[in-house]
């Protein structure tokens, strides 16, 4: 089975009915890429939690930062993932532990096992390969 992202509108969808978003991989440095997008996706009035363990219990640019997907204290909306493909079947296994909607894994990033590792167990939110940033600005 070969992953395919949802339609346009399903995307449209899951940003415009988000509220918080949880950025896997959150970084400090502002020039990295989680940093940037972050910044965006405040502007545009998400409420942000990063998840880095070794940024934990720091505030960063105005976003609370939790080691692990399960420590964020509120219901997330979209996990946005900055870690490399190889990563992403834990990131998915983390996923499931937390009622989140959707698992989204920015541009150049990918992995069939996580996609199977999701809709194995009927999770089938998922966007990959796509950056929210990108999709904010078509809307």
């Amino acid at each position: 089975m070969s992953f395919q992202n949802p339609s346009q509108a399903v995307i449209d969808g899951y940003l415009n009915d988000a509220k918080v978003i949880a950025v896997v991989g959150f970084s400090d440095n502002p020039e990295k890429m989680s940093y940037k997008i972050a910044n965006v996706l405040k502007g545009y009035g998400y409420t942000l939690y990063g998840v880095n363990p070794k940024l934990a219990g720091q505030t960063v640019n105005e976003i609370p930062v939790v080691a692990e997907l399960t420590d964020v204290p509120v219901k997330i909306d979209i996990v946005d993932i900055f870690r490399r493909s190889e990563f992403l079947p834990q990131v998915a296994q983390d996923f499931l532990k937390t009622d989140a909607k959707v698992f989204w894994a920015q541009l150049g990033l990918e992995s069939e096992k996580a996609a199977e590792i999701l809709q194995n167990v009927g999770r089938n939110d998922i966007v990959m390969n796509r950056c929210v940033k990108i999709e904010l600005a078509k809307r």
